[in-house]
């Protein structure tokens, strides 16, 4: 028993997926199997904002200078994309909040609805 111990020490030790700050490895969930809700909620996420996007040949990329206008394929006054991770979760409008820009959340997709996307 004590060599099964011992293997298994091994294997955490050289394990690429240690913790650095030295926490323990278990904390985000219990024997269980439950994860801890505050150990997931402190999880960073990349937020992002899509404006639209387009396709170019590598020919009309290159002719690109400056005060060239690339026409993107989402119209005027249709509600921007708001991504996590990039997966569009919520769609919205730009606002200006203290000089900055914003987002006015107009619309928040559902999780059925994002999980037909993936």
């Amino acid at each position: 028993m004590a060599e099964e111990e011992t293997k298994d020490t091994e294997i955490d030790e050289n394990s690429d997926d240690q913790n650095t700050e030295g926490e323990n490895p278990k904390a985000l969930g219990d024997d269980s199997g439950k994860i801890n809700p505050d150990v997931l909620q402190s999880i960073p996420v990349t937020i992002s904002v899509e404006v639209g996007k387009t396709s170019l040949k590598i020919r009309d990329l290159l002719r690109l200078t400056q005060g060239s206008v690339v026409e993107l394929e989402r119209l005027a006054g249709e509600p921007l994309d708001l991504l996590v991770n990039n997966t569009v979760v919520a769609q919205g409008e730009v606002v200006l909040v203290n000089d900055r820009y914003g987002i006015r959340l107009t619309r928040v997709i559902s999780a059925e609805e994002r999980m037909k996307t993936l």
